[in-house]
């Protein structure tokens, strides 16, 4: 079971003293270029890598799924959802930042045999309560928390040893293909679910994402070391940690898009909450519908990730472009009056979702220097997924007091309003306008350097 949202970290590989904005590439300077789909696949350390985490990732979504649904049956609240929610990612927003200490400190293949192995072992220990009729939900709140203290330090190894599989020539087509495998197991897995939780019940999916976690652990196994890219170790050493909230915070570059993925996955995020709210309480369709609706957001997902690995670069502009459609999308899909329309607006919400994941860790991590790479990922995992414990409980009552249309709406809102205020931030720091012109007969509107804007001035 990966624990993440499935991207991959990518040192900088050149100073970067101008940071990017809204109109260029993150890292600036970096040339525009199209890339190869699958050309990280070449590499025999990342295919054992990938093929792993194929198999593992799919029981990442049974148990999700099963693990949702177990809890709105045991306890019919939707607040309750988010509690588990919340408990799976608390460890993240409070230890999150040390978990990247660590990583820069430790070996990242040991590391990850480690935690893979431990997420393995609580998978089981679930499996065995549900199948033996014992689970209670402290149980489940249990087992979300024991996933998530090894989130902690697992997240931001495998993000980190991406790139000591494929090197610096392949980490932005690495980043999308982790992506896109996250999300083509989100195909396979809600559907299996679906038909596990129907026909013999949540134990079954628990138990087969335990034992999905052979896949990598052999992976990892197998994968040969002097192939590895040699990345050096932080020393151990006094004050790190403030070190990487001091190198973050000191570049736009970087702490625009983690503030703004933090509003969006705190408030925007929530689909546990949101979609089986929808299936249960608002179209009464159950937990088939349910899956649906994962399985065809995860469609839309792999285009978006698939689309990000055929480009050579990440800009901004594309990010609040793609996090404002994304809010925008979300209050449409509140007031969608049937079950097949709300369905089929799942597909383009995981498409602008997946492009705003994908786009924001592209260009943080393009723009990290190679030794603060551990802490400026924990960082970025720390806002985007220790977000949920303050944001499903909120969002939980909203929609158990208000509906799941009003908590689906009040979501997408919080999102987009986000991105605007961000994207005129960034304009600001970048020195940007913004031009409203004509292009072969079409309106266009973009932000333009002040000085290009001043030229564009009709002349008094």
């Amino acid at each position: 079971m990966s624990s993440g949202p499935g991207t991959a970290s990518a040192p900088a590989t050149e100073p970067h003293d101008s940071p990017p904005t809204p109109e260029s590439p993150a890292p600036a300077g970096r040339p525009v270029r199209k890339t190869s789909m699958f050309s990280s696949l070449k590499v025999r350390n990342y295919r054992l890598f990938f093929l792993g985490q194929v198999v593992s990732n799919t029981g990442t979504w049974m148990q999700r799924i099963a693990q949702d649904w177990l809890v709105l049956s045991l306890t019919g609240s939707s607040a309750a959802v988010g509690i588990t929610t919340a408990l799976q990612f608390l460890p993240m927003l409070l230890f999150g930042l040390y978990g990247g200490v660590l990583v820069d400190r430790l070996r990242k293949r040991p590391t990850l045999l480690v935690t893979q192995s431990s997420m393995a072992v609580t998978a089981l220990a679930l499996a065995a309560l549900t199948l033996t009729g014992q689970v209670q939900v402290w149980h489940v709140y249990v087992a979300a928390f024991a996933v998530g203290l090894a989130t902690v330090v697992d997240n931001p190894a495998r993000q980190s040893f991406v790139s000591e599989l494929v090197g610096p020539q392949q980490l932005q087509n690495a980043v999308s293909l982790n992506s896109a495998n996250f999300q083509s197991a989100r195909l396979v897995g809600p559907a299996v679910a679906g038909l596990l939780i129907t026909g013999v019940g949540t134990g079954w999916a628990f138990l087969f994402n335990g034992l999905s976690f052979i896949a990598p652990l052999t992976g990892l196994l197998l994968m040969r070391s002097r192939e590895l890219h040699t990345v050096e170790r932080a020393p151990r050493g006094k004050g790190q940690l403030r070190e990487g909230v001091r190198y973050v915070t000191g570049r736009p570059e970087l702490i625009w898009p983690i503030v703004l993925v933090g509003f969006v996955g705190t408030f925007a995020f929530n689909f546990p909450v949101y979609l089986s709210a929808f299936a249960d309480d608002v179209f009464h369709a159950g937990a088939g519908a349910y899956s649906m609706f994962n399985t065809l957001m995860a469609v839309g997902s792999v285009v978006g990730a698939l689309l990000a690995a055929r480009r050579g670069t990440s800009r901004l502009r594309l990010l609040i472009a793609a996090a404002m459609v994304f809010g925008a999308l979300e209050i449409v899909a509140a007031t969608t009056p049937t079950l097949w329309m709300f369905a089929l607006l799942m597909v383009p919400l995981g498409l602008f979702g997946m492009t705003v994941n994908v786009t924001t860790n592209t260009s943080i991590q393009m723009s990290t220097d190679p030794a603060m790479r551990g802490r400026v990922m924990a960082l970025y995992m720390m806002v985007f997924l220790g977000g949920s414990p303050v944001g499903a409980p909120i969002v939980g009552w909203v929609t158990d007091t208000y509906g799941a249309r009003v908590g689906l709406a009040a979501g997408g809102a919080v999102a987009a309003l986000a991105a605007a205020v961000i994207g005129l931030i960034l304009a600001r720091v970048g020195n940007l306008r913004l031009s409203v012109g004509w292009h072969r007969g079409h309106p266009r509107v973009r932000f333009v350097p002040r000085e290009q804007r001043e030229e564009l001035a009709p002349a008094a």
